[in-house]
Formats: C-alpha cells, structure tokens, sequence
C-alpha cells in the first residue's frame, strides 16, 4: 500500500510542454481525488510556491497525500514531499521527505550541490547523513514534473517512443522510463479533455500486476497537468482524477463541458 501512495505521488507529479511559454507559475495548484470505483480511499495535492532559498528565486513545490473515510481506518496516510526547484535550469537544490503511511515513516532532507553533483541526505529518524554522487540534471520524485513540463520536442514523440530520466529515490539514482502511447479524449468533471497517454516503467510482481501497470493521462495543451491515473494492481485497480486546479499559467483547453 504504501508503494501505491509512493508511486501515485510520482505519477500525479509527472507531465510534459510544448510551447514556448512556461508551463507553469507560482500559484498553481492541484487536487487529485483518489478511490476504487466509487469509494473514496484519499486526496492529493501539489502547489507552487515563489520562494528565496540562499538568495537564490526558487519554485517551493509541496505535494501531499493523505487518506480519507474507511481507507484512514484501515490504513492511515499522511505523506509530505517538497522540493525546491532553480527556476532557470529546473534542476532541485533541496527536496523533503516526511511520510507516515499505516506506521512505516520517513523523516529526510536532501541537499544537491549542482556544482560539485553530490547530494546530502539528512535521515532524522536514524540521525544519519550520507553523501551521494548524481549524474546532470538529476531529478527528486517532485523536480521531475516540472522539468519534464517543459521537456523539449515531446509534441513530437511517436507512440511507442520513450523519454527518460535520471531521479534520485531513497538513497540511490535510477532511470525513470516513461513510454508513450497515444492521444485520446476522455471525460472529465470539468468536461471533455484531449490527453497523451503514458505509462511509466515500475516493479512488478509485488503490488503492480506488471511493468506498465500504471497509466497517466496528461492534458494535450500548453499546461500538461495530469488528469488522470489508472493503477492495475495484483488485486484489482485503483484511480486518481483531477478534482480542482487554480493558478495555471495557461488555459485549460476542454473540447467540450
């Protein structure tokens, strides 16, 4: 379960431009309902802050998850992640990480240095700090969805094409591989709304049923907001839906309400 909240976390940050214009601004703000069908299991949201860090303008970015009615009963959720994010090269200069999720938690901070590519991870709940080395233009779990926003050319992916990234995730880089696979249109509570359809790379044979379980619909305009989430689980599937925004940058483009 807690994987789901993880990854679910990771695919609602995940989206992509193709404009010249910024894909987004401080202000924006995103809420995701969570449920297995008709059942409500959680929310949760992301918001861009305008920020100072070390004299430095940054995007303070804050994504929370939590779980709601009888899913908090059975399994009590209460996640945190933060980054901020250069607002130049979108590379993080910091993330957080605080998550609680059914009594299995996390207290960490880590700190890039994007001079020298190494990172300090601050564990308070083990009072341990290590050092890591990272590649160029490594990403966190939140840094990703901003840097990918406005990722070059991706108007012109094929289906079947992939882009990929490297992210930095408890304690160690790996490749984030997501696979495209084609546009349609899909209804919403706001309305009819055009949508690319990825799907990232995961782990399966533990809780995913396998490799491409996960499936993201991105809105086919300037913002490239998910607005959609389909996860196929070894048991049954769950989904997350766009249920409010504020802030964006650009236009929300429906074909129809």
């Amino acid at each position: 379960m807690k994987k789901i909240i993880i990854f679910l976390l990771v695919v609602i940050t995940l989206g992509f431009d193709t404009q010249k214009d910024e894909a987004f601004s401080g202000g924006e703000f995103l809420k995701f309902r969570v449920h297995y069908g008709i059942i409500n299991a959680g929310y949760a949201t992301i918001e861009v802050k305008d920020e100072m860090l070390s004299g430095q303008p940054v995007y303070h970015v804050i994504g929370k998850g939590f779980s709601t009615g009888m899913a908090k009963f059975f399994f009590n959720v209460e996640d945190v992640y933060e980054s901020y994010i250069d607002k130049d090269t979108r590379n993080p200069y910091k993330f957080v990480r605080k998550i609680n999720e059914g009594g299995y938690t996390k207290n960490q901070e880590g700190f890039f240095n994007q001079k020298t590519n190494r990172i300090l991870v601050k564990d308070y709940k083990h009072n341990t700090e290590k050092s890591f080395n990272f590649s160029k233009n490594t990403q966190d779990i939140l840094s990703s969805f901003y840097y990918l926003r406005n990722y070059p050319n991706i108007n012109k992916i094929k289906a079947g094409e992939s882009v990929v990234i490297d992210m930095f995730f408890d304690n160690e880089t790996t490749k984030f591989k997501l696979k495209f696979i084609g546009r349609e249109d899909i209804t919403t509570k706001f309305g009819v709304v055009s949508a690319m359809i990825f799907r990232p790379l995961v782990q399966s044979g533990r809780i995913f049923k396998e490799e491409e379980s996960l499936t993201l619909w991105i809105s086919d305009d300037y913002n490239k907001i998910p607005v959609r989430i389909k996860a196929t689980l070894l048991v049954g599937s769950i989904k997350a839906d766009l249920e409010e925004y504020k802030g964006l940058n650009n236009p929300f483009k429906l074909k129809s309400k």
